[in-house]
């Protein structure tokens, strides 16, 4: 049985090697075999270069789409369990030991609790008690932190490459339908930069946008701004990683 740990990830030179040293401490842990890809899509920066250089196995693509880096990365692994997880997210001990024994179990897939690592506002506190409250609720695995069986994978045809964000929940909810999907207890730190660097009126603009139009907004980058848009510095740096 082998596990393999995903990482998406576009223009992350300043964050990936903490995120490959991480998931390959978490690796070794389990004391089974493991392998940590990263999916370098279209990056114009060294992120492929260091990623390398820390430990990872180095998948190339030009899609600049998370789910297309996702089953990119899901193709070329190993591993009949797979793990995807951000290059903002530390993948820890517990949580990766976690998430092998939870497939041990039976489950076909799941995810973790999540935690933004500080400052961030108080709107946002906020509202990530609300998502994961509900996330917990639906049996939605948060894109940061999300695994499942090979076979789970394969029978709903990886991530929907239709679409260019929120893939985890369409995912999670295609998982289902193969089997039973756990949340775990156990915690994964990610960035908070997603919603230190925005407005707060950009944040919930942009989430009110998605609830109204749905899938039709998902499916064009270019009205996916706080995803695909310029990337805003950080003002709290070296806090964490770029999301």
């Amino acid at each position: 049985m082998m596990l393999s740990i995903i990482v998406p990830a576009h223009d992350e030179e300043s964050v990936i090697a903490k995120t490959v040293i991480a998931a390959n401490a978490a690796g070794r842990a389990l004391g089974s075999p493991y392998e940590v890809i990263v999916v370098d899509d279209a990056s114009a920066d060294r992120t492929g270069e260091i990623a390398r250089r820390v430990g990872a196995a180095v998948v190339r693509i030009e899609a600049r789409q998370i789910a297309a880096a996702r089953n990119a990365g899901a193709r070329a692994a190993h591993g009949d369990r797979l793990l995807f997880i951000d290059a903002d997210t530390l993948a820890t001990r517990q949580s990766v030991r976690a998430a092998v024994a939870a497939l041990d179990d039976g489950a076909v897939a799941g995810g973790a609790t999540i935690i933004l690592d500080e400052p961030v506002p108080r709107y946002a506190r906020f509202l990530m008690r609300v998502l994961l409250f509900l996330y917990r609720r639906l049996h939605l695995a948060s894109g940061c932190f999300l695994f499942c069986t090979r076979e789970a994978f394969e029978a709903v045809g990886g991530f929907d490459e239709t679409l260019f964000a929120t893939e985890e929940i369409y995912m999670s909810r295609a998982l289902r339908r193969q089997g039973r999907v756990v949340m775990l207890r156990e915690t994964v730190v990610t960035s908070g930069r997603k919603v230190r660097t925005p407005s707060a009126w950009e944040v919930l603009g942009a989430l009110a946008r998605l609830t109204v139009t749905g899938k039709r907004q998902l499916r064009d980058r270019s009205r996916l701004g706080l995803w695909y848009g310029a990337r805003h510095s950080d003002p709290v740096p070296g806090r964490h990683r770029e999301g």
